[in-house]
């Protein structure tokens, strides 16, 4: 992580706990999209047994059967949604968005050069358990990274996080973990005007209603923060967050080994970036900087 550039904080932007599950497919060209047939066929794989309600010239729909999402006024099985391809423009992602997408070395070269975009969401998932959403929302990005072979590349809109296609469609990530990898964003800042505080938060973990991290620190290694972060949101995700505001994780020692016996404190405070929205600060004892 090295990247320099001066940013100004906007809290008027908040995030929408529970929202819509967004992925945004670039391409260079124009895709065609695939027929009825084809799409009923990918998405049974994935999904199970569907109904392929809606195909026409402005999209199309599938319902996931096996997953019913229960209202106060009844229920409605997990439902997707696919847009026909319209025209991309990369203005509409900033410095300040592009400075937190580690993981695509050639962002500004993709951004540029993809000039359609396919947009994919989700609908009435918020009401799952956090988990089982989680890994639906996935299956549904690799059905659809299927069915659009010529996708240069994803983008996770929640939490503005960019991959190559073929970084996606290789990946080994256990099923449980792909989440993590892929939708959750984990962002790193230093501090303007102090000597070297930095700041590492994760983004993308309130859609399934779960807390986002925060980690607020002076001399130590943000590589090793950022893995923490990963392994300690896994944990949340995989046990519906356990953690309760005064409880204590592992902390991770300067040669990157986790420590059971010296923890650090977690606290329910407001993020310190933006977007606004409660996060779980992650208390680094004599690295931890700003005032607790």
């Amino acid at each position: 992580m090295s990247e320099k550039e001066e940013f100004q904080q906007d809290l008027s932007k908040e995030e929408n706990p529970g929202g819509v599950f967004v992925v945004k497919l670039l391409f260079k060209k124009e895709p065609a999209f695939p027929s009825k047939e084809k799409v009923a066929k990918v998405m049974e794989e994935y999904l199970g047994d569907i109904d392929h309600f809606w195909y026409d010239e402005k999209g199309t729909g599938i319902a996931a059967k096996d997953y019913i999402c229960e209202f106060k006024d009844g229920k409605i099985p997990a439902t997707f949604m696919l847009a026909p391809a319209v025209e991309f423009d990369e203005n509409q992602f900033d410095a300040f968005i592009r400075s937190q997408m580690w993981d695509c070395p050639d962002k500004d070269k993709i951004l540029s050069e993809c000039k359609y975009q396919i947009i994919a969401t989700d609908m009435y998932t918020s009401v799952l358990p956090a988990l089982v959403r989680a890994n639906l929302d996935m299956d549904f990005a690799e059905a659809v990274m299927e069915l659009f072979p010529d996708c240069e590349a994803i983008l996770f809109f929640n939490s503005l996080k960019l991959f190559p296609a073929k970084d996606f469609r290789e990946h080994k990530i256990p099923r449980n973990d792909r989440y993590i990898k892929f939708a959750m964003n984990v962002r790193f800042f230093t501090i303007q005007g102090t000597k070297n505080d930095m700041i590492v938060d994760t983004l993308g973990m309130g859609l399934l209603f779960l807390p986002d991290l925060q980690y607020h620190f002076h001399d130590f290694d943000p590589n090793l923060i950022v893995n923490h972060a990963y392994c300690i949101e896994s944990y949340i995700l995989s046990n519906n967050n356990p953690i309760q505001n005064g409880d204590t994780v592992d902390s991770v020692k300067p040669d990157g080994q986790f420590d059971q016996v010296n923890m650090w404190k977690c606290n329910y405070e407001n993020a310190l970036i933006q977007p606004v929205r409660e996060v779980i600060d992650v208390n680094m004892e004599e690295y931890a900087a700003g005032q607790r």
